[in-house]
């Protein structure tokens, strides 16, 4: 018994949480993928034409910002789009969850190009059809061809970052959503403060992966005509009639890119503390 009782008056302490280590800059695969890439690069400077490059280099400039607007604008409101499609098939009502459960299976089991032109020859040539909407004031910007291919890429966006956020939106522990609600929160204040920044924060690796992917789907506009890098490319190639010259500067750019949001989103997430994920 004595010894009972000096268990049950010792105290019980949790280890303090430790960071992990930093991560090196100068890792021995970062220094051979820098070696590879230095090399490439040398290789493509002294071997290669690049004599065009001052000719285009705003027109790349212009394309480089409408890729990088039509990225955010459209992961943006796709992932606010997301939020809802998530959360209603958890919370319901059910006919509601059948809803977004069919949309999100029909956008990903069908291919984006496929989507892309069915918005625009599809429903801009239903558009052209009736003299009432091409005499409204929206017709000036339903004749273009980026609204379809804004709608596209942001329903896409948003299929896929709803089935991500449905299981972010579940996999909160519930324990912590009753705690809320002891404290007195109402619905609204506990999804703002504790329900939403739970799930975003389960989301955000995967959330960055697909941010990446919809930066790689951006050039399928260039098939509608919307003009980003990758159609500024695509001219390049038919006025000076090369080939690895510019499509080599494409793949740079993308990476360029992939890698400037790579860091973003890992400095989201160092930001983020990790303890009781």
């Amino acid at each position: 018994m004595r010894g009972l009782c000096e268990m049950s008056e010792t105290k019980i302490t949790m280890p303090a949480y430790v960071p992990p280590p930093p991560r090196r800059l100068l890792e021995p695969h970062r220094i051979f993928l820098l070696a590879v890439f230095a090399g490439i690069v040398f290789c493509a400077i002294w071997f290669l034409r690049w004599d065009w490059l001052p000719k285009y280099q705003w027109k790349l400039l212009h394309g480089i910002w409408e890729t990088l607007f039509l990225l955010f604008s459209t992961a943006a409101v796709g992932f606010l789009l997301a939020i809802g499609l998530g959360l209603v098939q958890v919370t319901g009502p059910r006919p509601l969850a059948w809803l977004a459960r069919g949309f999100c299976t029909l956008i990903r089991g069908t291919p984006l190009l496929l989507q892309l032109w069915l918005l625009y020859y599809g429903l801009g040539s239903v558009f052209a059809q009736y003299p009432e909407i091409r005499q409204s004031m929206f017709w000036p910007y339903l004749r273009q061809a980026w609204p379809y291919g804004f709608t596209a890429l942001m329903l896409s966006f948003a299929a896929y970052e709803g089935e991500v956020m449905r299981g972010a939106f579940a996999g909160v522990p519930r324990g912590e959503l009753e705690a809320a609600r002891a404290f007195g929160m109402g619905r609204f204040t506990m999804f703002r403060r504790i329900w939403l920044p739970r799930a975003i924060y389960r989301a955000l690796p995967t959330l960055s992966g697909e941010t990446v992917l919809q930066l790689k789907s951006t050039p399928l506009v260039a098939t509608i005509t919307v003009v980003d890098v990758y159609a500024i490319i695509s001219r390049v190639r038919q006025d000076t009639y090369l080939t690895y010259e510019p499509l080599l500067l494409l793949a740079l750019i993308y990476m360029c890119l992939t890698g400037i949001l790579v860091l973003l989103f890992r400095f989201l997430e160092n930001r983020i503390p990790s303890r009781g994920a």
